[in-house]
């Protein structure tokens, strides 16, 4: 029997909005398996043990989310003895503290950002008005700052005596422990010294949270690699790589070499897998082998092909399932489900360290 040209364009088109609509309805059924919103809870990176419990206790209180996490890293921004974000973070080459902030506030699905920004002490609070007061989600360098100071904010200097006693012992070996290579190929060893060196810290705060309504939210801040190139930013501030939310499925953040998150936009990729059904700790692990797999610079690499740098992940499900992830052993993170202190948990990880 022949088809007429009309009836099989209407059958075909028929079956394609079938199609379509079976991939929504599977789509929406996995967001079904994580429609019931969790009781609080709280994680961060393992520099974040207080400021957890502080962000629990404004959720026990009625805080938005996005609210307590942003409390919860100020708390660290504002502590000089920790070297890797906010007031005392160690500087850029040049002796300049400039710092990277994102917020993602889960049940509007917006979000803001600031990066290599100067002299303001909480970019996390400014990535917040980035959000709220302007159309744009990521500001920079001397625009970020113009744009914190018409808001209100202070400058001030961010270098501490013993951030700066650090920066100059840098110095010191500044031949063999920079940033700037020769030219090289993947296949180039013996170069990039810098990730030897146990004055080159990455250090980074990330800290994501379930309110009382169900909603999520997460924020991440640094003062990104210390003594790096003026004007490197990492992959804090950047969405999809070093923070992602969905309120409907999860947050994920990162700490670590944000080099290599960025080349890989992890935390989406964590936060659709948990969509897909893995768990926490299954999506931040598969995380770290796609880092793994897209490392292929030789200076990057030991002698069993495996990354010299780590890169971590934190992740929680709207069901209040977290878990974490490393590439190397030896890592935790701190997770508050109601509790006045916050505890620290171990991540998950690929590889064994030798000095754990």
């Amino acid at each position: 029997m022949r088809i007429k040209r009309r009836d099989f364009l209407q059958s075909t088109a028929a079956a394609g909005l079938s199609a379509a609509l079976g991939t929504r309805l599977s789509a929406m059924g996995s967001a079904r398996a994580l429609s019931a919103p969790a009781r609080p809870l709280v994680i961060s990176s393992a520099n974040g043990l207080a400021a957890s419990a502080k962000a629990m206790e404004l959720i026990q209180q009625g805080a938005d989310a996005l609210d307590a996490v942003i409390a919860a890293v100020k708390i660290v921004e504002d502590d000089p003895n920790d070297h890797a974000v906010g007031y005392g973070g160690l500087p850029n080459e040049d002796g300049i503290v400039e710092l990277d902030s994102s917020v993602m506030h889960g049940p509007t699905g917006r979000g803001g950002a600031v990066a290599a920004l100067r002299n303001i002490k909480n970019p996390s609070m400014v990535a917040k008005v980035v959000m709220e007061r302007s159309d744009h989600v990521l500001l920079v360098g001397e625009g970020a700052l113009r744009f914190a100071k018409a808001h209100g904010f202070k400058e001030e200097e961010l270098l501490t005596d013993e951030s700066r006693e650090m920066w100059l012992k840098w110095k010191d070996n500044l031949s063999a422990e920079d940033d700037w290579l020769p030219p090289h190929d993947i296949d180039t060893k013996d170069i990039g010294e810098s990730m030897k060196s146990a004055l080159r810290s990455h250090g980074t705060i990330n800290c994501n949270a379930i309110d009382l309504k169900g909603n999520i939210s997460g924020c991440t801040s640094t003062s990104g690699m210390a003594f790096k190139l003026p004007g490197r930013v990492g992959d804090s501030p950047i969405f999809g790589a070093g923070l992602y939310v969905d309120n409907e499925v999860g947050a994920a953040g990162s700490t670590g070499r944000g080099e290599a998150n960025l080349l890989a936009c992890s935390c989406v990729m964590i936060v659709e897998w948990m969509k897909q059904g893995k768990s926490p700790e299954e999506a931040c692990l598969a995380a770290c082998e796609r880092i793994i797999h897209r490392t292929k610079e030789a200076r990057l690499l030991d002698e069993q092909r495996r990354p010299k740098f780590n890169v971590c992940f934190y992740a929680l499900n709207r069901n209040g399932d977290f878990g974490g992830a490393a590439i190397w052993s030896g890592i935790k993170f701190a997770v508050n489900t109601g509790e006045k202190s916050s505890r620290l948990v171990d991540l998950a990880y690929l590889f064994k360290s030798e000095n754990k």
